[in-house]
């Protein structure tokens, strides 16, 4: 996976699995999004939005991708600050409910699920799908949700493997 540089296969695929979304943002809006957060976003990703299309109704995920900086109807108004420039927290899955260490007084790290990543989509019910814009794990997909955290890893773990996964129709 090559997050710097966006591989013509990929951008193809993307575009053909995202030709019924919306509107592509263009590159003046996308550089103007990353210098407000101070990031680069990850390619393929990071073409995708500015040439192809910037979010798609029909999916990926159930509920669709979401625009660049959109969070999903269910996210709730509780959260802290979304800070995309501090790095994602996490390099392994954690089942945080399964945890015996985890203190549940503390709760789940709010940092998990806002900083260094950008959210592409929900399945519903408090599952969300992250796109990593910093730290470590940069380029990758991660799945989120009030039970745990997941890194996505279908064929590949990069946005590009997870829209072939989803447009495959195999299940998660």
């Amino acid at each position: 996976m090559n997050v710097d540089h966006g591989d013509p296969a990929e951008l193809s695929m993307l575009r053909g699995a995202l030709k019924s979304g919306d509107l592509p943002l263009g590159w003046d809006a996308v550089r103007a999004f990353e210098s407000q957060h101070g990031i680069v976003l990850p390619e393929p990703y990071r073409t995708c939005v500015a040439e192809t299309a910037d979010g798609c109704e029909q999916g990926p995920p159930d509920y669709g991708l979401l625009p660049l900086a959109a969070l999903p109807r269910d996210w709730g108004d509780a959260r802290d600050e979304r800070r995309l420039d501090l790095p994602f927290p996490l390099t392994k899955a954690w089942m945080w409910e399964a945890d015996d260490d985890a203190d549940p007084d503390e709760g789940v790290p709010r940092s998990v699920f806002d900083h260094g990543s950008i959210v592409l989509g929900t399945d519903g019910c408090g599952m969300y799908w992250h796109l990593i814009v910093t730290g470590p794990q940069r380029g990758h997909i991660w799945w989120i949700s009030g039970e745990g955290a997941y890194p996505f890893s279908r064929n590949g773990s990069g946005f590009a493997a997870w829209v072939r996964h989803w447009t495959s129709g195999d299940a998660w």
